[in-house]
């Protein structure tokens, strides 16, 4: 057990290490700089953007997401498509409370929810083209949202201009610390600090794919019409998948089109990302890996194949290998609580030690150090974007990811079992109670106000 767990384990340090030099290269060339904007980018788009928010009892977050959204985002050209159902009264409600903005298209599902997540979504983009022929003006940008998402209000405008010269765009995502799970929703922060600093990062330099991550992300039309005849279908999400988005990411790649993630800072130094609260619980975190690990491991492999350039395929190697990392992890783990037992009983005589050989005192020596480095490089990002205190915390969150990611993995693939022998795919959605512009207007709000200096 401890051969087979160290050496799986230097073959993702290595993995993980390549990655880190491709970084390094690219940051002393100059190519993983932040840019900083002078000012924020408000101007008007040069087409229709239609943003599609697909809802299922999001009463708590929905209408703060809306209103939020249409203050940020000025533009004329804008529309913002939110997908209810009809047995969902209480989303429904407050939407019609926070309505008032003609750019706001309430969509009501013909059927009982929830579906899946790219079933409403397939249903927004009906209302889409509904609307085009009425008015007789194509959608130039298909930019997909959350109801739990708090956008930035450069982030439409640069997504905008991007299009003139990409098919997608991918701006980062920026979960928020959350005071009251600083260790389940707080390790979610750790994970997507390094993802969308570096992996994504070193994505986009190598020319590999760019995967959506379902918010903050814009498609050309161009690049959804591709889509439909790659898919032959009349819907660009598949109803049957998991992680619709994600594979769209890709499929705009495998048609021809280009990518870009696009990383830059706000005028006061911000990242400018899409923002929102994570899973704060053991059960919901699990929920929400489980439908990653089902989708983006399992069915990808399926539905999307491994016949990509060697850069696609190393990212999707990287993007597929969740399941394998669980079960060794699952082993040191084991490893770990048996090394104790094991040490009783030889001293009382009832095993032997086997004495290790050099390959496998090497390879714990080679992991020992990579851990270190990889904790390090971990708390960096980490730290450098919510502040040295969380960096520390990172190091102290690694387990916890770990952990829920091994029982993440065992639901995935009873998941993906069940759906083999015919059953039925579920959508199993995460309840967001707050959003965060609540928690921004009531810091502020008990914020003391600053006195004028005499």
């Amino acid at each position: 057990m401890l051969l087979f767990a160290a050496m799986w384990f230097a073959v993702f340090a290595l993995d993980e290490l390549i990655v880190d030099l491709v970084w390094f290269r690219l940051r002393l060339a100059g190519g993983v700089r932040t840019p900083r904007l002078c000012a924020p980018a408000l101007a008007e788009l040069r087409g229709l953007a239609a943003v599609l928010v697909p809802a299922w009892q999001e009463h708590g977050v929905i209408g703060d997401m809306v209103r939020h959204s249409f203050r940020s985002w000025p533009q004329r050209n804008l529309r913002i498509y939110v997908g209810c159902y009809r047995n969902d009264e209480a989303t429904l409600a407050a939407l019609v409370a926070a309505g008032g903005d003609a750019r706001l298209r309430v969509v009501l599902h013909d059927c009982d929810g929830p579906t899946t997540k790219a079933d409403c979504l397939n249903r927004l983009y009906r209302a889409i083209c509904e609307d085009e022929r009425r008015c007789g003006q194509r959608v130039r940008a298909v930019i997909l949202h959350d109801a739990e998402d708090m956008v930035h209000p450069s982030a439409l405008s640069l997504m905008d201009e991007a299009l003139a010269q990409a098919d997608f765009v991918q701006l980062p995502v920026r979960p928020e610390p959350d005071a009251q799970s600083r260790w389940i929703g707080g390790h979610y922060c750790d994970e997507f600090a390094e993802a969308h600093a570096r992996d994504m990062v070193v994505r986009h330099r190598i020319g590999a794919a760019i995967p959506a991550a379902g918010v903050g992300c814009a498609f050309s039309r161009a690049a959804i019409d591709r889509i439909l005849v790659r898919r032959s279908s009349a819907e660009p999400f598949a109803a049957e998948c998991l992680t619709e988005d994600y594979e769209c990411g890709l499929l705009v790649n495998e048609t021809g089109g280009r990518s870009i993630f696009l990383r830059l800072r706000d005028e006061r130094g911000g990242l400018i990302a899409t923002r929102e609260f994570f899973p704060g619980t053991v059960a919901t975190s699990v929920r929400q890996k489980t439908r990653w690990i089902h989708g983006i491991a399992f069915q990808g492999w399926d539905r999307l194949g491994w016949k990509v350039k060697p850069g696609d395929l190393w990212m999707r190697l990287r993007d597929r290998r969740g399941p394998l990392v669980a079960m060794v992890l699952a082993v040191a783990y084991v490893l770990v609580v048996l090394w104790p037992v094991m040490l009783v009983l030889e001293a009382r005589g009832l095993v032997v030690r086997v004495p290790p050989d050099g390959m496998l005192q090497g390879l714990l020596a080679f992991n020992i150090a990579s851990l270190i480095w990889r904790l390090a490089m971990r708390a960096m990002y980490s730290g450098r974007e919510y502040g040295w205190a969380e960096g520390v915390r990172a190091v102290l969150r690694f387990p916890v990811g770990n952990v829920i990611s091994i029982i993440a993995t065992r639901r995935a693939l009873s998941a993906y079992l069940r759906v083999l022998a015919g059953g039925r795919l579920r959508w199993e959605h995460t309840v967001h109670r707050v959003h965060v512009a609540q928690v921004c207007a009531g810091q502020a709000a008990s914020a003391p106000a600053l006195l004028p200096t005499p």
